[in-house]
């Protein structure tokens, strides 16, 4: 079983806790929003299970590790992803290493690092040192690589975002790279029936996931179908934070993310057509 959080407004927060498996913060917005930071600090005072995100996705550029470093002291979080730089697997791995250098982190949070890179085998060498040298206790998996277009072209980039990171991991798995028995997580989706794929004993390994999809599409007013979605709302979650949520909007979320849950851990939409 795959663990699932969805990031949602923070009128919702408390409810949508109820339908995931732990929560996922967005850094930078700790230091704009208080009541976003006392929304987690009291998630960890549960012992809820959270990951300490970047806010790469958000940002377009990891946040300040310094900064990020206090952060991570400051909330004590069950995970934290060091820093990294999009699709640039050296500047990534120079990113970690500098990180280690300095001693930063909190010795009880967990490590993980991101893969990066733009070719099949500059996201193996950045894998192989994250796995062997960075001494990370999770590795993380982003969705939209540029390099999915290339291997898996497709007129709609969804679905090669999808196919394309369904793919790497295989040829990841095929090849002996993955570490089966270390944690990975999935950043991210593109089309929420791609976790339909990993069902098999043999992705026993992926331990979580994070997505706002389900949520992001709730409150658009959009219902995952029975085959999930076949496109993408470009709006990112972070820019909805203050929304209020109506009660419509609350019901396709909730509908969304049973759905999402039922891909992921259930039966698949998919399996009676693969």
């Amino acid at each position: 079983m795959i663990k699932i959080a969805h990031e949602a407004p923070k009128s919702i927060f408390d409810e949508i806790q109820r339908f995931t498996d732990y929560d996922y913060a967005l850094v930078h917005l700790f230091e704009q929003d208080e009541e976003y930071l006392k929304q987690f600090k009291t998630a960890a005072l549960k012992g809820r299970e959270i990951i300490l995100d970047n806010s790469i996705f958000e940002l377009e550029e990891a946040f300040d590790a310094d900064r990020f470093n206090f952060w991570v002291n400051d909330l004590r979080p069950t995970w934290y992803i060091v820093p990294d730089v999009l699709e640039n697997g050296n500047e990534t791995i120079n990113k970690m290493i500098d990180w280690n250098k300095k001693g930063y982190g909190y010795s009880g949070s967990g490590k993980i690092g991101v893969v990066q890179g733009k070719t099949y085998n500059e996201i193996v060498e950045c894998y192989k040192y994250m796995d062997r040298y960075a001494d990370v206790d999770m590795i993380a998996i982003s969705f939209d690589y540029s390099y999915y277009t290339e291997t898996v072209p497709h007129a709609n980039k969804y679905v090669s975002w999808m196919l394309g990171r369904v793919k790497l991991l295989g040829d990841l798995l095929k090849d002996g790279i993955i570490n089966k028995d270390k944690k990975h997580h999935l950043l991210g989706c593109g089309l929420p029936q791609e976790f339909s794929f990993y069902k098999h004993s043999d992705y026993d390994w992926l331990y979580s996931l994070d997505t706002s999809n389900p949520v992001v599409h709730g409150i658009k007013g959009i219902t995952y179908g029975q085959e999930g979605l076949w496109s993408k709302e470009r709006q990112k979650l972070f820019e909805l934070i203050n929304s209020d949520i109506s009660m419509e909007q609350l019901n396709t979320i909730k509908n969304n993310i049973q759905k999402f849950r039922w891909f992921t851990n259930g039966r698949s939409a998919l399996d009676n057509v693969l």
